[in-house]
């Protein structure tokens, strides 16, 4: 599966949300970091977490937008949310997930202070980086919130962008066992279900409905399929268990 080409309006659209965060530095050394970061999401081995992804999530900051208190600020925690990814076996296995979070946030931290951003601007977006471990932003923190929903909108993409999506990730994850992957996932599926709401914006409420079929669908199906494995599997191999840490709720 090959990843998409970074659309060519993205160098101009992160010089202008860096300035409008506040950023000092001219406008050559923000393109050098935006190049840099755009390799990043570009990098092989992202089939879902790559550009398309990353020009997705800030699309839908844009239709968030009027909910936010610093909208340049959440463009930014996207632009580096996915920065650093590594679905290796190790990690996945260790059900962490290929997005590494915390070193995307020291990322955008040392980035954004280096191309002038006032504080605590390299600091808050940091903390919106980290805030996508767990999707739970405090309900007071409508930008966390914003950000949280962009995210997750995939989740309601219609049944064919949904199927593509649910490709593309078994791709990143495709070292894994069929067994292995499938319990994972559906362990990230069962918490997303009992969630009381997957979207925490007004705006962002539209997409509860089409996200909650799509996930139900989706564990629907990976019930019976686990079910179909291990009534194939010999009697004397011990089934695969997910890490009681399993991440929710876009990895793998």
């Amino acid at each position: 599966m090959n990843a998409p080409d970074a659309p060519q309006w993205l160098i101009s659209e992160w010089t202008r949300t860096c300035h409008a965060a506040g950023a000092t530095a001219d406008d050559p050394e923000i393109e050098v970091t935006g190049a840099r970061l755009i390799e990043r999401w570009m990098q092989p081995g992202r089939h879902f977490h790559n550009i398309r992804h990353l020009t997705d999530v800030l699309a839908r900051v844009d239709e968030l937008e009027r909910e936010t208190h610093e909208p340049h600020l959440v463009r930014l925690a996207a632009w580096y949310h996915g920065a650093i990814f590594d679905a290796d076996e190790q990690t996945s296995y260790a059900q962490l997930g290929g997005e590494d979070e915390l070193a995307s946030a020291a990322l955008a931290r040392a980035e954004l202070t280096e191309l002038g951003l006032p504080a605590p601007a390299p600091d808050r977006v940091a903390e919106l980086v980290i805030a996508l471990r767990r999707h739970a932003p405090a309900p007071e923190d409508v930008d966390c919130a914003v950000l949280c929903d962009a995210d997750l909108a995939m989740l309601a993409g219609d049944p064919q962008r949904y199927k593509t999506y649910l490709t593309e990730v078994r791709a990143e994850y495709e070292h894994l066992p069929v067994e292995e992957f499938v319990r994972a996932r559906i362990a990230i599926l069962r918490k997303l279900e009992r969630r009381t709401s997957l979207f925490h914006t007004p705006l962002g409420a539209a997409w509860e409905a089409p996200a909650r079929q799509n996930v139900q669908a989706e564990l629907h199906r990976l019930e019976k399929e686990l079910s179909a494995l291990e009534s194939d599997r010999p009697a004397t191999r011990p089934p695969a268990t997910p890490s009681s840490d399993t991440r929710d709720p876009r990895s793998a």
